[in-house]
Parts: structure tokens; sequence; C-alpha cells
């Protein structure tokens, strides 16, 4: 007859297995990324660009800018995550710490991007009235128009993963998933996603892969 003793410690023994096994399968990817891997998706969503043309055809006004050099970062789920786990890394912050970072980040709004701009020359200053729309590529009706945050410059999460540029002044934008007309930004079907930066008469343009995770919404 096997002991009772024996099979309540056996017991005790596949509870604390299966536990441990539990608390290890909810532990999210993203806190298993090594800095490179962090590094590499952080870093998958920048773009570069340009507001204005390549040439300056300025006679009057040279105080105006006559292009400003654009880079834009879509701060999606992923590049969220990133951030985070860098600043965990490299700060040694627990994993709930690093949780509630991405937490505050994804709350956000349904689409942030960071803009960077600097202009060429001129006075050095980017005009408060600039405009940023988000929307199908190849469809300049169906947009969204983004909202200047510069509240969420607070949040660590939306800072992506490169070093800052102090060359270019930063603008935190929030785009809503649906159009003035309450249709989907993003049907079914649309896989990119052109923003269009607008400073005074000069445009420029850039464009992302749309995550699967904001289609349809």
């Amino acid at each position: 007859m096997r002991a009772p003793g024996l099979f309540v410690a056996i017991t005790v023994m596949v509870l604390v297995v299966t536990a441990g096994a539990q608390e290890t399968g909810a532990k999210p990817p993203y806190l298993g990324w090594s800095v490179a891997d962090a590094e590499r998706v952080g870093k998958s969503t920048r773009v570069d660009g340009r507001v204005g043309g390549a040439l300056d055809f300025r006679v009057v006004h040279t105080e105006h800018s006559y292009n400003y050099k654009l880079r834009a970062t879509w701060l999606t789920r992923d590049v969220i995550q990133a951030t985070a786990r860098l600043l965990q890394l490299s700060e040694h912050l627990t994993d709930s710490q690093t949780e509630e970072l991405v937490r505050e980040a994804t709350a956000a709004g349904d689409v942030v991007i960071m803009v960077e701009l600097d202009p060429r020359e001129g006075s050095g200053v980017i005009p408060q009235d600039w405009s940023a729309f988000l929307g199908p590529t190849g469809n300049d009706r169906d947009v969204a128009r983004g909202v200047s945050t510069p509240a969420l410059e607070a949040m660590r999460a939306l800072h992506g993963v490169y070093r800052r540029d102090y060359n270019y002044e930063l603008f935190w934008i929030v785009f809503p998933l649906q159009t003035a007309n309450s249709a989907p930004l993003f049907p079914s079907g649309v896989t990119q996603a052109a923003l269009t930066v607008r400073i005074s008469s000069k445009e420029g343009h850039v464009s992302f892969p749309v995550p699967a995770y904001l289609r349809a919404k």
C-alpha cells in the first residue's frame, strides 16, 4: 500500500509544476524578446519622406522653408511592445511595469503616428496650422484627419526605439479608425496606408503596411 504522505507530496509537486507551466504560458511573447528582436520590430514602421519639392524656387519670402524633411513612425502594438521591452532591458523593469507601459501606450488612441519634421532653411519654424491625413493608398477622399496630441510625449512607450534626433521636431498625431462619413478607414482588403502631411502649400506622402488587427474596424 502506498504511503499517504508520498501521495500528498506527489500531488503537491504536480500542482506546482502545472501552475508554473500556466504562468509561463500566460507571459506575453514580447517579454522574452532579445535586444536585437526588439530593435528589429521597433524599426519596422519608420519611413522617411519630404514635404514640398526638392528645388528652391523662392524669390520672396525666403524666411519660409522651401521643404521639410519628414520621418514618420506608426506606433503599432508591436512597436509599442518593442519600445517597452528595450526600456525593460535597459532599466531592469519588472514584467508588470513593462506591461503597464504597453497598456498605457496602446490606450492612447486608435492609431498613433509619431511625425518628425525638420525645416530646410528659412526661419526654422514649423507653422502651427500644418495638418496630417491618413487613409488607404491611392484614395485621397476616404481619409481621417489627425489630431496633434502633445500630452502623449509623456508616455515612454510612444517614443519608438530610435535615439532622439534633435534636428527634428516631434509630434504625436492620433487618428480615428473611421472616416468623416463614419466608414471604416481601412476596409477589408486594404493593405497599404498613406500618410499625407500638409504644411502651407506644400505636401508630402509616405506609406505603410496596414497592421492586420486594424483592418475593417
